[in-house]
């Protein structure tokens, strides 16, 4: 875990009008979702290789009477992950079917992270 914030980026699906003005006014062709520093260490603690009641131990060692009660908010914020797309619900652990590492666009349709957002080189 790095303990850094973690930025979740996806494509913005527009049609129609929406679409035209987004063209015209150089709308962003993507959405952020900056996530607090609970989800964005659930987010990473959510890589296939830890159950849920290693997670939730993990998560309640580090954020103590902040996440009470543990099981209960992690079910939540999975569950939100889940009813975004943002996740998938596994009864066994990954094995490498699955790329999980920071930066990969399973859809093919983001550009790089632009300069702005300032990320580590060690993340390139």
């Amino acid at each position: 875990m790095t303990g850094k914030q973690i930025v979740i980026r996806h494509p913005k699906t527009l049609s129609g009008l929406e679409a035209i003005l987004a063209s015209i006014l150089r709308g962003p062709k993507e959405l952020r979702r900056p996530l607090d520093d609970m989800n964005s260490m659930l987010w990473e603690l959510m890589d296939g290789s830890n159950d849920f009641s290693t997670i939730c131990s993990l998560m309640d060692s580090t954020f103590h009477e902040r996440i009470a009660p543990v099981e209960e908010r992690v079910r939540a914020s999975i569950a939100k992950f889940y009813s975004l797309g943002l996740a998938v619900i596994r009864q066994s652990p990954l094995s490498n079917e699955w790329n999980v590492s920071a930066r990969f666009d399973p859809t093919g349709v983001l550009e790089p992270p632009n300069e702005k957002l300032e990320l580590d080189p060690e993340e390139e």
